[in-house]
């Protein structure tokens, strides 16, 4: 394998995937990643990130890796052993599936140069894809491994992870060794040990992804629709969360009230999944997302009766976004329910204005206004809506709307 008896592995992609997948697995073996952008590899090369993320941060300034970053797709893929598939897969409401071109594009460019190479793709993908893919180039060496990986701490959960999928294509024993070794790669490069491996079917690990996403997203709406019922009825959400919780069988995870979910994944996933059902009968995935609408309405309703105890017959009141984020430590806002939330109250006529330290350099954001001073943002706005609370909105909670209960993600 490789060279110097090290597994070469191409990483294609340089998102918040790609890029913590390329940090781990160099630790202990050479790896070159590969993007189309060449402003974001030059960076790369620097350990400027294209993303945040701490423990990326500190394991490129003080381990040994050997890694490196191209816009060259040849140079990446034809001495590797392994090439990582990390490109983005944005929802296409049009054709109701994952935009699956770019991944097609690297399988194209690897079968090209490399015919020994185990391609093994990680970006979210439709399920039966990878086995179609396989048909299609008549290549059975694709295979399918999930990512469980949060934005913001994506290298922490590669080095912690829960639990280290691979889909296969078939069971005969060279598939499986290909599948083994990729398996150990990733658990050679975790800190965690006795890391459980799976190996499945191709089908399987992709349902696997979209079903895991979905039942987060639908802990997103339960603990929403809560907080609702909560909040109209004057009860303390916080106290009954964390009686439902103390049930082992439901534990704390994704219990923390929001303006909906949102992020990279879940709007995306949960879609897929509700159009990989086709006619097979299923209620609970269209409710998840059907309930995601609702919560943003509901959230909007309440920030107008907030709001128009501030009108005036002279001025309008001022609605104030603190941050565009979905959670606290990112600097990542796509797909944000905010956004949802900002566009409903600009069709209501409300004045709407933004603070986003990350885009400290702009005067507006899609049209909304961008106030880069906290201080004249916080004095200008009536009410502050914060998906996340802030101790930097210590001084202004009487304005600030928030269903922040616990402070956390």
């Amino acid at each position: 394998m490789g060279t110097e008896n090290k597994t070469v592995v191409a990483v294609a992609g340089i998102g918040y995937v790609g890029m913590s997948l390329a940090i781990l697995l160099a630790q202990k073996n050479r790896v070159v990643a590969c993007d189309i952008q060449r402003e974001k590899v030059e960076r790369f090369n620097r350990h400027i990130l294209p993303v945040r993320d701490d423990d990326a941060e500190r394991y490129l300034s003080e381990r040994p890796l050997d890694l490196t970053a191209t816009t060259d797709a040849r140079v990446a893929y034809e001495n590797a052993d392994f090439v990582v598939i990390c490109t983005p897969t944005n929802y296409d409401d049009v054709q109701n599936r994952f935009d699956t071109r770019a991944v097609e594009q690297v399988v194209e460019a690897v079968l090209a140069c490399n015919q020994r190479a185990s391609i093994v793709i990680k970006s979210t993908i439709p399920i039966g894809y990878t086995r179609a893919l396989c048909r299609k180039y008549g290549c059975e060496r694709i295979y399918f491994s999930p990512e469980f990986l949060r934005e913001g701490c994506a290298l922490h959960d590669n080095l912690y992870p829960s639990r280290i999928i691979v889909g296969m294509p078939d069971e005969r024993p060279e598939t499986r060794r290909r599948a083994e070794t990729f398996a150990g790669l990733l658990s050679e490069g975790a800190e965690k040990s006795g890391v459980p491996v799976m190996l499945m079917g191709l089908e399987e690990a992709e349902a696997v992804k979209l079903f895991a996403n979905t039942y987060l997203a639908m802990r997103v709406a339960y603990f929403n629709e809560l907080d609702a019922y909560a909040e109209t009825h004057a009860l303390q959400a916080g106290q009954i969360i964390a009686g439902i919780c103390a049930d082992p069988r439901i534990g704390s995870g994704y219990n923390n009230p929001s303006f909906g979910y949102g992020g990279y994944c879940l709007p995306k996933d949960t879609r897929q999944l509700r159009a990989s059902f086709g006619d097979t009968p299923q209620r609970m995935t269209s409710a998840v997302i059907a309930a995601n609408e609702v919560r943003k309405g509901y959230i909007v309703d309440q920030i107008i009766r907030r709001a128009q105890k501030c009108r005036s017959a002279e001025k309008t009141p001022v609605i104030g976004v603190y941050r565009l984020i979905m959670k606290a430590g990112s600097d990542n806002f796509r797909q944000s329910a905010i956004h949802d939330v900002m566009k409903m109250l600009r069709e209501k006529a409300f004045e709407v204005i933004v603070y986003e330290s990350t885009l400290a350099e702009l005067g507006d954001y899609h049209g909304y206004p961008i106030e880069n001073d906290l201080e004249r943002f916080k004095a200008k706005a009536d009410v502050i809506i914060a998906n996340r609370n802030d101790r930097a909105l210590d001084d202004v909670q009487d304005k600030v709307y928030t269903r922040d209960i616990f402070g956390s993600n």
